[in-house]
């Protein structure tokens, strides 16, 4: 669907659209997305909607929104258009915002948790964060990347728990302050 190909285009009601498995039988996710421009929408186990997004990379959005909430990631519906218009995939984003009747969770009080670098700061051990607070300013970032490199390996071992079998890599330069995001 391409909202230059049709000066009125239909948006399709968010109930209509196929649910898709977040993890396919590959052990992937949504490996034809990739590079694909849309909307999609995330729900959890009990078909919960979660968040609605857009991107310019569904499947790296997908992915991102998989390390940050892995729970809640379990399928997801898509429409994906052939060039960027910011206000076409605005207008989906709101009209499934008012199909279902209320902002999705992730969309609103839980937005940067979907949308933002995980913080490990907060996941920190009492000796991890007791370690951190006592060194010096030289020592902190390698601190920090040490618990990445933990809350990392957490978060990829549970996915792998899930029967994801793809490689994900995390920028490696946000380690360092203590953040989390896979590597675009």
């Amino acid at each position: 669907m391409s909202p230059s190909s049709n000066p009125t285009p239909t948006i399709p009601a968010l109930a209509t659209l196929p649910r898709h498995p977040y993890i396919d039988a590959a052990g992937q996710v949504a490996p034809n997305l990739q590079s694909c421009i849309g909307v999609y929408a995330i729900f959890d186990a009990a078909e919960v909607l979660q968040y609605i997004g857009y991107s310019r990379d569904i499947r790296l959005s997908l992915q991102q929104h998989l390390v940050r909430c892995p729970n809640e990631c379990v399928s997801y519906a898509v429409v994906s258009i052939d060039r960027p218009d910011r206000p076409w995939l605005q207008a989906i984003q709101a009209q499934w915002i008012a199909e279902v009747g209320a902002i999705p969770i992730g969309n609103a009080q839980e937005r940067a948790r979907w949308e933002q670098a995980i913080d490990v700061r907060p996941l920190m051990s009492v000796a991890e964060a007791e370690a951190l607070a006592t060194a010096d300013p030289l020592q902190q970032p390698k601190l920090l990347k040490q618990v990445a490199r933990r809350v990392e390996a957490d978060i990829l071992k549970q996915l792998h728990q899930r029967s994801l079998r793809e490689t994900l890599v995390f920028n490696p330069k946000l380690k360092e302050s203590g953040r989390l995001d896979l590597k675009s």
